[in-house]
């Protein structure tokens, strides 16, 4: 699941989806494969400002598509959230997706992966929380110790 989330696009790639992709919005002829591949290869982008704008991209097309389309556009909303950190949104779209596809393998990873991550960081979170506690009881008493004297 990895390789997915770290399949980074090159720029002259971004570069080139987005000319075609603005070239068909000025002319008023963007077809949804046109914008799909567009967001698709902003989600793929290293950078979440990119990644937001694919994100938009695709809820604009999961409003308009029809229920195949739908699932396709619902799975790769959650790599963009998951790659956002938006993991709680991600799980959303990921069990919506396998309540219709509940052998999709892809997806089953994708929620494994988010579930660890979500695990992995809350336990790091309690771990920082934990230890900046810890320093500052630790000062409130070297504080008091001092006070005393």
């Amino acid at each position: 699941m990895e390789e997915i989330l770290e399949d980074y696009i090159s720029s002259e790639d971004l570069k080139k989806f987005e000319a075609v992709y603005h070239n068909h919005l000025q002319d008023g002829t963007v077809t949804p494969r046109e914008q799909f591949d567009y967001a698709w290869c902003l989600i793929r982008s290293k950078y979440p400002t990119d990644i937001r704008r694919g994100v938009v991209l695709l809820e604009d097309l999961f409003q308009s598509g029809d229920a195949t389309s739908k699932r396709d556009y619902m799975y790769y909303l959650a790599i963009g959230h998951t790659k956002l950190k938006d993991y709680n949104r991600a799980l959303m779209l990921l069990s919506k997706f396998l309540s219709v596809e509940p052998t999709n393998r892809q997806a089953q990873e994708l929620q494994k992966y988010v579930k660890d991550k979500m695990r992995n960081e809350g336990l790091m979170g309690m771990a920082i929380v934990g230890g900046a506690a810890l320093a500052i009881g630790s000062m409130v008493g070297i504080g008091m110790a001092l006070a005393r004297k």
